[in-house]
């Protein structure tokens, strides 16, 4: 990277019937976006907990952002290696 660059994230969450949203946009200066969903339905037994809910969503709006990141990452990789790019495992 020659120069610094400013990324954006803008973070949502909605509850609806029951069911609550997450959504986590990650954007780039250059017009690159990226978005992650989560979504919690109920809860266990029938029970809502609204926080726990909020924070379950959340952490798969991110899991889900961070996903669709590493797939444009691998794209890119591949797209600019000469030649045949080999897969390493990542560290557990």
């Amino acid at each position: 990277m020659a120069r610094p660059a400013t990324w954006t994230m803008e973070v949502a969450l909605d509850e609806t019937g029951g069911t609550t949203r997450a959504q986590v946009r990650l954007a780039a200066a250059g017009g690159t976006s990226f978005l992650g969903i989560g979504l919690v339905r109920g809860g266990p037994r029938g029970v809502h907990l609204p926080e726990i809910a909020a924070e379950l969503a959340m952490a798969r709006a991110f899991s889900d952002l961070t996903e669709e990141l590493l797939e444009a990452v691998a794209s890119d990789i591949e797209a600019a290696a000469p030649g045949p790019v080999i897969s390493v495992p990542a560290r557990a």
